[in-house]
């Protein structure tokens, strides 16, 4: 039978609450120049993107200066260290499950659209790092999610086939992603589901599903 080898997360909103955090910051970084993202928009368009390509899109649809960009994801970076310093701690329910999985004989991984030094920064706050065989950023890719490459290059990475893959993921962009990598993918609404039992139990279903 075959198996599922390596989990694959994706960081914000599966392993880590901070999507509130990055919407916080950047609209902290916007607002110096009179500029803000509402909840809807962050929502319903700009959730689970890199800042660039956001700060990409308000010039395209608001005459955001191109010059400011550099500044503003500068300072965004700042304010989002500054929340991950205050609010990032570590939860059992991830570290339990995480750990389980290890002992389990799993690879682990995370890949998301974050910039290196956030990632880093979130898992080592977290004390998941110990955990991961290796993370990816957004600045390891040519182009983020919604393009599957950061996660076709986590599986190779693994030296894996998609399907001996599993990708935990949360909003519509990093679901669309892993998807198009081939890989199997959980979906989940909020961190707490992120835990031992449900990732085994739906590895499980997986499994089943190749005895068909």
């Amino acid at each position: 039978m075959a198996k599922i080898k390596a989990i694959i997360f994706d960081m914000d909103g599966v392993l880590i609450e901070a999507k509130d955090w990055h919407y916080q910051a950047l609209n902290k970084a916007l607002g110096l120049f009179g500029m803000e993202i509402s909840r809807y928009d962050h929502l319903v368009t700009y959730d689970g993107l890199p800042t660039k390509k956001k700060l990409e899109m308000l010039s395209l649809e608001r005459g955001l200066p191109i010059e400011l960009h550099e500044f503003i994801n500068e300072i965004k970076q700042a304010y989002t260290m500054e929340m991950v310093f205050a609010q990032c701690k570590p939860r059992f329910f991830h570290e339990y499950a995480l750990s389980r999985l290890k002992q389990d004989g799993y690879s682990l991984a995370v890949a998301s659209n974050s910039i290196r030094q956030t990632v880093k920064m979130m898992m080592e706050q977290a004390s998941l790092m110990k955990y991961l065989d290796f993370y990816l950023s957004n600045q390891d890719v040519k182009i983020g999610k919604p393009d599957p490459e950061i996660y076709t290059k986590a599986i190779q990475k693994l030296n894996l086939q998609p399907k001996q893959c599993l990708i935990i993921e949360d909003n519509e962009k990093g679901i669309q992603a892993a998807r198009a990598s081939g890989a199997w993918v959980m979906e989940v609404d909020e961190v707490e589901e992120v835990n031992y039992q449900n990732i085994k139990d739906h590895i499980s279903r997986i499994e089943e599903t190749f005895n068909d």
